[in-house]
């Protein structure tokens, strides 16, 4: 788990590969570029998905675990290429990131443009007072 102070706020970030499939082949999963970031408004989730369509996104939400995953297809290489350099991943992802508290992620809206997700996560309403005091009136008779 790693832990970044931004904002004088302690943001947990913890992101887990997907283990290979111990039933079948095993197959290669990344974990994209992901920066995030209190603004404002709330939370900042930016992750970097260069070549990846929206069909190809799944968001989802469980209790303080935002879940990001997807597939990026290798379509652009040649049959029998001998790579010299690779560092771009590709295939299936998964990303799944704790967000910390004081924020809704039930109110947690995302934009994919350019090859870049952005979820921007709003901070928590404030809690209505527990106690307050009720004025008295005086009643004219």
């Amino acid at each position: 788990m790693a832990t970044c102070k931004v904002n004088s706020l302690l943001v947990f970030d913890e992101r887990m590969s997907l283990p290979a499939n111990p039933t079948g082949p095993a197959e290669a999963f990344w974990v994209p570029n992901t920066d995030m970031y209190v603004a404002e408004s709330g939370l900042v989730i930016k992750v970097e998905l260069a070549g990846i369509r929206r069909e190809q996104l799944e968001l989802s939400a469980e209790g303080s675990r935002l879940t990001i995953q997807g597939l990026r297809p290798d379509g652009c290489r040649a049959p029998k290429c001998k790579f010299l350099v690779m560092e771009i991943n590709y295939g299936a992802f998964q990303s799944v990131i704790e967000i910390p508290a004081g924020y809704d992620l039930s109110q947690a809206r995302a934009v994919y443009q350019n090859g870049f997700l952005r979820v921007d996560v709003p901070k928590l309403a404030a809690p209505a007072p527990q106690s307050h005091s009720v004025p008295v009136i005086t009643e004219n008779d």
